[in-house]
């Protein structure tokens, strides 16, 4: 446990569809944008390791009005030394990995736009729930947008997500918009499958998703150490490997939807490990060439920040 890290705020549910179970609810105190950077990781396993042993299931909340989590810290990818780098991208794996070790059902609460790290963050999660947008003026609001736009910046993801989102959508977008970065809106992510259940409103979010979890109370009981939903699993393998034979000569030939295609491949090869270490070890070799540098300092240079 990091020595004198704040954690997170813990909510028990005491009443409603799921008694017992437990938010841990995300915060960046002074930022309307949260970035998954080293300090909420460290308070997120902070937390984790706070959660009740008698909790019956999880949800994973971020109090950000703008967006769940909207990207990993794009500066610390940019500027770690490579030893560095592997140890963050490590770190970052172990305590995502405590979502799916839990002996009860979790489930990540989306309530705005999830990026990057953000988005491989829930997707450890057993299932993903969301709301809608806020009503503004009377009228629905602009859809947020979700997905892995890190091959925009010529890099890949590194947390899992291009062995993590065809197990959670329609395969062949998936792996399509991973390799060339596109994002997809909310309300596309709701036609290729990607959230378990769909709240009316933000006010009802907290209530779908103890309604998710009364509704699956034995997830969680039979844990591998992998999560619940990723291309290795035996019912979307085959989805997969049928996805990939399809979308393979439409990709673009750049490192970065090579990577993302190595990493599925090492996936469905090896296992989860192995596809995490390919992912890590693009990375890390990716942010160096000339083409993410440019991007990324393009990036920071129109955004003002730096978020993947």
């Amino acid at each position: 446990m990091p020595h004198g890290t704040p954690p997170l705020q813990i909510r028990r549910h005491a009443d409603g569809a799921f008694p017992g179970a437990v938010s841990v609810i995300m915060d960046q105190p002074g930022k309307s944008v949260f970035v998954l950077d080293l300090e909420l990781m460290q308070r997120l396993e902070v937390t984790l390791q706070l959660v009740p042993r008698d909790a019956t299931g999880l949800i994973l909340e971020s109090c950000a009005e703008k967006a769940y989590i909207a990207g990993a810290d794009l500066k610390s990818i940019r500027s770690l030394p490579d030893d560095q780098l592997e140890r963050y991208l490590a770190y970052g794996t172990r305590v995502f990995a405590m979502l799916h070790q839990f002996p009860f059902p979790t489930v990540a609460a989306i309530n705005g736009a999830a990026l990057g790290g953000g988005l491989e963050l829930a997707m450890h999660c057993d299932a993903l729930v969301s709301s809608p947008p806020p009503v503004k003026d009377g009228k629905p609001g602009k859809p947020y947008p979700l997905g892995l736009p890190e091959a925009g910046l010529s890099i890949c993801p590194g947390w899992g997500g291009a062995s993590l989102l065809p197990a959670r959508m329609d395969p062949v977008e998936a792996i399509r918009r991973t390799a060339t970065g596109a994002t997809i809106s909310f309300d596309e992510a709701i036609a290729y499958g990607l959230f378990a259940d769909v709240a009316d409103n933000r006010d009802e979010l907290d209530d779908q998703c103890l309604d998710w979890l009364a509704r699956n109370p034995d997830v969680g009981r039979k844990r591998d150490g992998e999560p619940l939903r990723w291309t290795g699993r035996p019912e979307t393998r085959a989805s997969v490997l049928s996805a990939l034979d399809q979308v393979r000569s439409e990709l673009p030939d750049t490192p970065s939807a090579r990577a993302v295609v190595a990493a599925i491949d090492a996936g469905l090869s090896g296992g989860w490990q192995a596809a995490t270490a390919s992912e890590q070890q693009s990375l890390v070799k990716l942010r160096h060439t000339p083409e993410a540098i440019k991007a990324i300092d393009d990036f920071f240079a129109k955004s003002g920040g730096g978020k993947a």
